[in-house]
């Protein structure tokens, strides 16, 4: 069957994400000048919520954009709303919200953040809405397991949902027992948010030893292992040009069925099932 990411045709299959982008971990403008570079080498896709910084990342990415669309193709955007607004109307109130900071008329793809105490139904409907009137292009969800995503299956208009992002890298790998397979046979994308952990990828002998032999850092082949299916866009955020561009290599580099072994040894695929995990 055709890759679910093809409804993102045109866009790297890499993205980058925008966690903490915004809140004075780097200054504003360091954080400007490295998403302008991921878009500059071809990293069309950015991610973002309104959580994020209570909308400071939306803000930065807003300006970013300001300076990027001029005579360019504008990147594809994704932002979240969270599930305390996730009714009919306030899905409406909330998208308003990250617009007007994003500084556009339509996002190309929104996501509810995580599940709450909105029925299902009452939130695909405010997708559905913002849909039908041409204020988002695609609607999705993150941080939903299985039984959720079959559930939502169940909603009228839920199979129009295209994306499931979830944490996902070479130390939490639970979604490769159930989830990943049910989206990839449902036609939904994964995005993978955390694609490099929290560090801890870094200095994990074995990826700093497959990466010298292809004289690339660890997190590249992080990266290149959850791009390995083509099934799977990793969004890893970083608010430094360098880390950009060193991210940008995972592009091009292939790992052999001998390093993939060597990994799955190191942290093996589940062999059952698993809660989802979330950050």
């Amino acid at each position: 069957m055709p890759s679910a990411i093809s409804f993102l045709q045109g866009h790297a299959n890499l993205g980058m994400g925008s966690w903490h982008l915004g809140q004075g971990r780097r200054s504003w403008g360091e954080e400007k000048a490295a998403l302008l570079t991921g878009l500059q080498l071809g990293l069309s896709v950015i991610d973002t919520a309104e959580m994020y910084g209570d909308g400071l990342s939306e803000e930065l990415i807003g300006e970013v954009l300001r300076d990027w669309t001029q005579s360019r193709p504008r990147p594809f955007l994704v932002s979240k709303v969270l599930p305390m607004h996730a009714s009919r109307q306030g899905v409406t109130r909330a998208f308003e919200a990250s617009a007007y900071k994003l500084g556009v008329d339509c996002i190309d793809l929104y996501l509810l953040h995580w599940r709450g105490n909105t029925p299902l139904a009452e939130t695909v409907a405010g997708f559905e809405d913002l849909k039908m009137q041409g204020r988002i292009r695609h609607w999705g969800v993150s941080n939903f397991d299985t039984d959720d995503m079959q559930e939502l299956w169940q909603v009228p208009g839920g199979r129009n949902c295209m994306v499931n992002q979830v944490l996902y890298n070479v130390f939490s790998r639970g979604i490769e027992y159930d989830l990943l397979p049910w989206c990839q046979n449902n036609g939904v994308t994964v995005m993978a948010y955390c694609p490099l952990g929290h560090g801890e990828l870094i200095e994990q002998g074995l990826l700093a030893e497959i990466g010298g032999r292809h004289g690339v850092s660890a997190s590249v082949v992080a990266l290149a292992w959850a791009l390995r299916s083509g099934h799977v866009l990793p969004i890893p955020e970083s608010g430094s040009a360098d880390h950009i561009r060193d991210n940008v290599c995972a592009l091009q580099l292939r790992l052999s069925a001998e390093e993939l072994a060597l990994i799955d040894a190191v942290s093996p695929p589940p062999r059952f099932k698993q809660p989802l995990d979330m950050l």
